[in-house]
This record gives C-alpha cells, structure tokens and sequence, in this order.
C-alpha cells in the first residue's frame, strides 16, 4: 500500500465529513487507505463515520487522549509506505497525494513534507514552512521583529522567509494539520512525543526528524484549505496548553540557564495571550447577498429560504469561473460553490484567487445537506444546514 491517511478528531463532525469526501477523492486513484481515529467526541462524529464511510478504518477512543497519542495510535494501525497526518478541518484538492508522492519519491534521505496551507478566506498560512524556534527565533516572533525587519533574514527565520508561499524548498519545521512522511521514519522518530498534549508536537517531530540529519520540504505545488480556528477553541485553557507546550519543548532540546527559563515563560504567556485575544468571536456583518455557483438552480431557492435572503445563482463554464468572479472584488457578498459541479481543487483554487476582505466562502459538499466554511482563522467556523 502506497500510503495511509491519518485524521485525528475531535468534536468537529461537520469538516470531518467535509474532509473524508476531499480525502476519498484524493486517494481515488492511488493504493491508499483513510484512518479516522476519534478522541471519544460527543457530536456524533462516529456515527457519521459508520454509516456514511463504511471503508474507513474507524478507531474509537474512550477519552480524549491528546494530539499526539491519538495520531500514534493511528499510525500503529496503517499500512502505508507513507502516512500523512491530516487534521479534520482541511479539505485536500484530488490531485494532493498524488503530487506530494511523485515528489517525495524522488527525494534522498526524505525528512517531512508539508504543503502551501491557506485559510478559510483565502490567506496564506504562513505557519506552513518554519525554522526551529531557537530562543533567538523565538524572541523574533514574540516581539514581532520580522515583520519590523521583513528583509531581514537574520530576523525572518520563524517563518522561513528565505522561502515564498510559491516556492518549494528545504525548511526546519512544518505544521500538524499536514504532515507527509514515510511510516519507517514515523515509528523511528518513535511517533508524537505522548508527553506532550498539544501545540509543540508537530515542532518537536519535524525537529527531531532533523536530528536524524533527514531533510524536511515545503511543497507549493499542491494548496490545501485549513480551516484552523475550528480545531481549537482560544480561550484560557488555550494559553495553558500552549505555555506548557512551549516549555516542554525548550526544556527538551534548549536547556538553558534560570535567567532564559523566566525569559521564555514572560515570552509564551504573552504570546498565548495575544492568539488568545485574537480567537475571541467577533460579531460579523452579515453579506449584502449571496451568489451561488451551481448546475442547479432549483437548490439556489431553497438556500435562499435557509438564508432569508436572495441568493443569486451563477451558472459559468468551469474554466472561466475564477475570471468571471473576479468582478464581485470590493462587495460584501458570499460566494457558495457547489461541490457536486466544482471540484475540491476548483473550490480551493477560487477562494485563494478571490481572497478579499468583503468576500466570504462557503462549501456544498457533495451528498450534504449543510453549507461549510470560516470567515477567520481566529474563530470557530459556521455550518448551515440547509432545509
């Protein structure tokens, strides 16, 4: 078997099954299989699973035992020559995993690979490719010095500036929420590091993968959506699990004097402070209207019934629908594209082509019943349910 897919989840029911459908089609054409493991949700994430994709491996966990833990008991169960650690909230383009084999078949001494990560709304990710958060790298990034310095490279390593969003090269360190690898080098890096619950475990694998003198990759030439704020809820026990993440890291490949251990406890609780205030729910503006991209036109009254408001359907040939968008720029609409005549890989490419401050994004997944999408990083995502 070529490769395993790995998504941990939690209590986000709705993108898992968004993301199983993008993952399904993605793997169509490749000897792979989907591991879903779930950490004991409430939210009916399970049963989803049982009875809409009966030929995913399903691991049910009796409690929540952490990011780490439950992707290593993912892995325990694959198959693959490669696994990739997908998070839920994501939505993979149909040729993701082809691509990102093809490449990583052709490396030596194969590290990590992630890929160009955009959000909800269209906007690069820039946590997709980083540098090891060294003490002097992280004080960069706590007080802000490379966006101060952007030319800088000596202050730009946090988020590996030597390299563009557009540009495929070696980097230190990539995100969780994707993570390509061959399985061998998983079980040799012994897998997630359990002693850590959450936020520094993707850093200490892809660090420890450097250890073992492996090389890591940025990978531009496949964009996957990353909802984000809908895998974890900023509130205070956000800015404890980050603190102790941070510190369980540090103290695991930085051990440094009693002057730097108070250093970088100021630095992270000020950090986490600040992800923390910026994941607090804004109250936003409804759109103005809504334009949906369909062959159906039928369904575009009953959105409209859902939404009590007019929805405007757009009926465009595929290959000029992301000029055609481009003349809602600058108003404050909502586009929702339907999954069932736009691909994955289309839906992903009009919402990073359109990102607009007044645009917003929502997804008809196929063989749904609920528009899906997120109007921040910082914030939960919405779910409409269509009647």
């Amino acid at each position: 078997m070529q490769l395993s897919v790995v998504i941990l989840n939690y209590n986000v029911r709705y993108f898992l099954e968004q993301c199983l459908l993008s993952v399904q089609e993605a793997i169509a054409s490749i000897d792979a299989e989907i591991i879903v493991v779930d950490n004991n949700s409430s939210d009916e994430s399970v049963l989803m699973v049982k009875e809409k994709f009966s030929d995913v491996k399903l691991i049910e966990n009796k409690e929540n035992f952490g990011f780490p833990k439950g992707n290593n008991i993912g892995v325990r169960q694959a198959k693959g020559k490669y696994v990739c650690i997908l998070n839920p909230d994501t939505v993979v383009a149909e040729d993701t995993f082809r691509k990102i084999l093809a490449f990583a078949e052709r490396q030596n001494n194969l590290g990590i690979i992630g890929c160009k990560l955009i959000d909800g709304t269209g906007e690069f990710l820039p946590e997709s490719k980083r540098g090891v958060p060294t003490p002097w790298v992280s004080f960069t990034k706590i007080f802000g010095l490379y966006k101060i310095f952007p030319k800088t490279r000596f202050l730009n390593q946090y988020y590996a500036q030597h390299l563009n969003e557009y540009e495929t090269g070696k980097v230190d360190i990539l995100v969780g929420a994707f993570m390509f690898l061959e399985r061998k080098l998983y079980e040799d890096l012994n897998g997630f590091d359990e002693d850590c619950f959450m936020y520094a475990d993707d850093i200490d694998l892809s660090y420890r993968a450097l250890l073992k003198e492996k090389t890591n990759y940025y990978f531009h030439e496949t964009t996957v959506l990353h909802y984000k704020g809908e895998s974890t809820i900023k509130d205070e026990k956000y800015m404890l699990h980050f603190q102790e993440a941070m510190n369980f890291f540090y103290q695991k490949h930085f051990k440094k004097p009693l002057f730097f251990s108070f250093f970088i406890k100021i630095g992270t609780w000020f950090f986490s402070f600040v992800k923390m205030f910026q994941g607090k729910t804004r109250i936003k503006p409804n759109p103005e209207s809504y334009v949906f991209y369909s062959l159906n036109e039928d369904l575009s009254q009953k959105l409209a019934l859902t939404l009590k408001n007019k929805v405007s359907f757009l009926e465009i040939p595929k290959e000029k629908m992301v000029n055609s968008c481009l003349i809602f720029k600058g108003k404050k609409i909502e586009i929702i594209l339907d999954n069932r005549y736009i691909s994955f890989k289309k839906c992903i490419e009009i919402i990073e082509t359109l990102k607009d401050k007044s645009i917003t994004f929502k997804i008809l997944p196929k063989n749904t019943h609920f528009i899906i999408g997120s109007d921040s990083r910082n914030d939960r995502g919405q779910i409409i349910k269509i009647e």
